[in-house]
C-alpha cells in the first residue's frame, strides 16, 4: 500500500473480523515492498496499483513477485480499466480486486486465490476476452509475402513482445542465453 493509514485500517479490520488470516502490511515504494515480500513467506499478497513511487508502481511489484514461489498476487485497483486489468494478469496477478468492494468480498477473494483459483468479475473477463480477440499472430513478410523470419525466430520475437528477458526466453525455448542474444 502507498500509505500507512490505508494499510493499518485494512490490517486492523482483517485481524478483528477474520481470525483465520494472518495479516502483515507493507507500505512504501515498490522497491521497499519487493524487499519486504522477499523476507516474508506470504501465501497471498494484495498489491495496490498506487504506491509511493507512482500511480502504477504496484505493477513493478507484481512483475517481481513471480520469483517468490508460493505467493499468489491480487492486484488492488481503483476501477475497472481494460489496460490495468490486462496488464495485471499479464504480469502474474491471480486476482483483481477493487477498492470500492466490501471487506467480506476481499476475504472471499483472498480465500479463492489462496486455493489456486482466479478471482475476476465479468467485466474483467470481458476486458481479457476483448484483448485476446484483438491479438493477431505476428507475421513479418517481405514485399512478396515470403516470411523473413524462421518459425523459431518468430517464437523469440513473440516472447520478447511478452516482456521476457533473454535468460527467460532461453529457458522457455530450451536453448542457451547466448543463442537468444544472437
Amino acid at each position: 500500500m502507498a500509505d500507512k493509514l490505508s494499510s493499518a485500517t485494512l490490517t486492523t479490520a482483517f485481524t478483528h473480523a477474520y481470525t483465520h488470516f494472518k495479516v502483515r502490511s507493507l507500505t512504501g515504494n515498490s522497491e521497499e515492498i519487493i524487499a519486504g515480500l522477499g523476507s516474508h513467506k506470504a501465501h497471498v499478497a494484495l498489491i495496490s496499483e498506487e504506491l509511493r513511487d507512482g500511480p502504477k508502481a504496484g505493477f513493478k511489484v507484481l512483475q517481481k513477485i513471480e520469483a517468490l514461489h508460493g505467493t499468489f498476487p491480487i492486484m488492488l485497483l481503483q476501477n475497472s480499466n481494460r489496460e490495468c486489468v490486462v496488464n495485471a494478469f499479464r504480469n502474474g496477478a491471480r486476482g483483481i480486486f477493487y477498492r470500492n468492494h466490501s471487506l467480506k468480498s476481499l476475504a472471499k477473494c483472498i480465500q479463492v486465490v489462496h486455493e489456486g483459483q482466479i478471482w475476476a468479475n465479468n467485466r474483467d473477463f470481458e476486458h481479457l476476452v476483448g484483448f485476446i480477440t484483438h491479438l493477431r499472430p505476428l507475421r513479418l513478410n517481405n514485399a512478396h509475402e515470403i516470411p523473413i523470419l524462421t518459425q523459431r525466430e518468430e517464437e523469440v520475437v513473440r516472447l520478447v513482445t511478452e516482456g521476457l528477458k533473454n535468460r527467460e526466453i532461453a529457458r522457455e525455448l530450451h536453448v542457451k542465453e547466448h543463442s537468444i542474444r544472437n
